[in-house]
């Protein structure tokens, strides 16, 4: 039952100790504050490293060869390992059905790019068919290389976003426009967007031109994968993990490598990236709670020590009230009140200035790894129930010792 007379008094205690009053509550409102913006930057982590996983395929493993580092089978170290297209076909039969995409890619080098009298200098790279959906490239207009292209090693090519932008400027669109490369014309037959601009500036041809009209002969730089999605996260890093392995044993073995030699053939998996980086975060965000939560038990233990001081305080006053009658829970509530009163107040206050301050700066947030702060509405309120409920424990001891107080003992305090 409300009961008016209890909460005057309350506010008539509050008023009459403001300062005091102030710097509890501030106490209070800063554990949750901390709290919740820790946990914010917690979230906005894990957002920046799925943003940035977001550019490749999250399934997506890469291979790249390197230099030899140990002796093997009489073939000295310091070999420069060239990965050729047998060992891409090869390991196609081998993958198998394991395999969802493929590709591979060459960078082409030592040539010139112009669009009439306009030199371009762009980075060239021979693709196949699958690559867009290995590098997640969105198409904005027209179309990516097919099949038919790299069959008839057609002088096709796909531009970025950017260069769309830079070179062609109010040009209604690049599509059906011929770019030279080395003196040779290339019809433009579509443009591709990526998360981040710097992507953009790549011009995609088919990978079987870029071979034989740029003398790349079978060599290729690097081949792309991505796998077929597993039921669960933990499945598919451990299928990742698994042909990631194989594929470096398969190359080691064609290449005579040494199968400690990590240094001659690269393979890197996204997923597998990834799991380091979310365990990263996962450890982080527990240090977060560890640092908020001894925030808050500051706050809580202030309540109760500034309880303590009230009880002290207002000794006389109780003893009387208990020498008119008043019973110890009345007693232990009228402390109660005003413990849980401040505690509430100042949590609510503290979650309302963090979550206004992550919904206002947040979306505007984007640094390295770190993309829009956020917490769940959810998880902050349930902070904010426990704040109240430790708050209620910190007020009870103080309480429950002012009704265990003698009345001749409290009517003799001065």
């Amino acid at each position: 039952m409300f009961d008016l007379e209890r909460w005057q008094e309350i506010f008539d205690t509050l008023r009459k100790n403001k300062l005091r009053t102030f710097l509890t509550g501030l106490s209070v409102a800063s554990g949750i504050f901390i709290l919740v913006i820790l946990l914010g930057f917690g979230q906005g982590m894990r957002n920046g490293i799925a943003h940035e996983f977001e550019q490749d395929a999250s399934t997506s493993v890469w291979v790249w060869p390197g230099t030899t580092a140990k002796e093997y089978k009489g073939l000295n170290p310091g070999r420069n390992i060239q990965l050729r297209n047998e060992n891409y076909e090869n390991w196609e039969q081998i993958g198998g059905p394991r395999i969802e995409y493929s590709s591979t890619r060459n960078f082409v080098g030592g040539v010139n790019v112009t669009y009439g009298n306009e030199a371009l200098v762009y980075g060239i790279q021979g693709v196949n068919d699958e690559f867009q959906f290995i590098d997640n490239a969105q198409m904005a207009e027209g179309r990516f290389i097919n099949y038919n292209d790299l069959a008839g090693t057609a002088k096709v090519a796909v531009i970025g976003l950017k260069i769309r932008k830079d070179v062609f400027g109010d040009l209604d669109s690049p599509v059906g426009t011929n770019i030279d490369i080395s003196g040779i014309p290339f019809k433009i037959i579509g443009v591709f967007k990526e998360q981040k601009e710097r992507e953009e500036e790549r011009i995609y041809i088919p990978m079987n031109t870029a071979q034989k009209v740029f003398n790349g002969g079978d060599r290729i730089n690097n081949m792309a994968y991505t796998l077929p999605p597993a039921e669960t996260f933990d499945q598919a890093v451990a299928e990742a993990v698994a042909f990631k392995d194989e594929l470096r044993t398969y190359l080691q073995q064609v290449h005579t490598v040494a199968p400690d030699d990590t240094s001659a053939i690269q393979v890197w998996s996204a997923l597998e990236e990834a799991r380091r980086y979310y365990s990263l975060t996962g450890n982080i965000k527990l240090f977060f709670w560890f640092v908020g939560i001894c925030t808050i038990i500051a706050g809580v233990v202030g309540v109760s020590n500034i309880m303590l001081i009230v009880v002290k305080e207002r000794t006389r006053e109780i003893g009387i009230r208990k020498a008119l009658g008043a019973k110890p829970w009345s007693i232990v509530g009228m402390i109660l009140h005003e413990a849980i009163f401040v505690t509430s107040i100042s949590g609510f206050l503290g979650l309302i200035f963090s979550m206004g301050l992550l919904e206002l700066l947040g979306p505007h947030i984007e640094v390295d790894y770190i993309m829009n702060p956020s917490v769940n509405l959810n998880v902050a309120l349930s902070t904010v129930f426990v704040l109240i409920a430790a708050g209620t424990i910190a007020g009870f001891f103080p309480a429950w010792r002012a009704a265990n107080i003698q009345v001749i003992n409290a009517l003799r305090d001065e």
